[in-house]
């Protein structure tokens, strides 16, 4: 079991971690604001999905490889940044084709759950500094008198908790901004477009981490 005179300590942290601005967030705030809150939550929940797989990934020892392995990073991040250009760039031809035309724009937005979870999903896990951010973190707030997967299993599983509840918060909050935008400045003829912006700078960011 893990020690809970840590816990406070760890959920502070987690908490602060969380509300750092970053990609999951750049992405929640913008599908939250073009969107609404229900996309927001779905790619909030794909994020949720790729902490519980990262945890799986560190309790299980591939965070330690990649530390070993600088090719295999690289690897992964430039499919990453390659998956994130190419939504990007489909998501401008979209704008650029329809612009201007809101009944072609409302049904680009009819966007599926299932590909919104996928979005959330694959822009965390596609960014290996996350996973090696958990490898880091994680083991942190272990000890030596418990099993170290175990503990890393349940602390991973509470910070990816914590920060499915924190950005539904901010899924809310991103989404009533959403709306006060798209009823004064016809936002949503424009959706696609600020979306393809975004992919696009994303697969920047992260093609040109270190």
């Amino acid at each position: 079991m893990i020690d809970t005179t840590i816990l406070p300590l760890f959920f502070v942290t987690t908490i602060f971690l969380a509300i750092s601005p970053g990609p999951d967030l750049v992405l929640i705030s913008t599908y939250s604001t073009t969107r609404g809150f229900k996309a927001g939550v779905m790619v909030s929940l794909g994020i949720f999905i790729a902490g519980l797989i990262q945890t799986l990934l560190v309790a299980f020892g591939l965070g330690k490889l990649m530390q070993a392995m600088p090719p295999l990073v690289l690897v992964i991040k430039i499919v990453g940044a390659i998956y994130l250009s190419w939504l990007g760039i489909n998501l401008l031809r979209g704008w650029l084709k329809n612009k201007g035309d809101v009944s072609a724009s409302q049904t680009i937005q009819s966007l599926g759950n299932r590909e919104l979870v996928y979005r959330g999903l694959l822009n965390n896990i596609m960014n290996p500094k996350a996973l090696l951010f958990f490898s880091m973190f994680l083991p942190q707030f272990t000890h030596s008198d418990g099993a170290l997967t175990s503990q890393i299993l349940i602390l991973g599983i509470i910070l990816s908790s914590i920060v499915l509840c924190i950005n539904t918060i901010f899924s809310v909050s991103f989404s009533k901004l959403g709306s006060l935008l798209g009823r004064n400045f016809s936002l949503n003829r424009h959706i696609d477009g600020v979306l393809g912006v975004v992919f696009l700078g994303l697969a920047a960011r992260l093609a040109t981490s270190k």
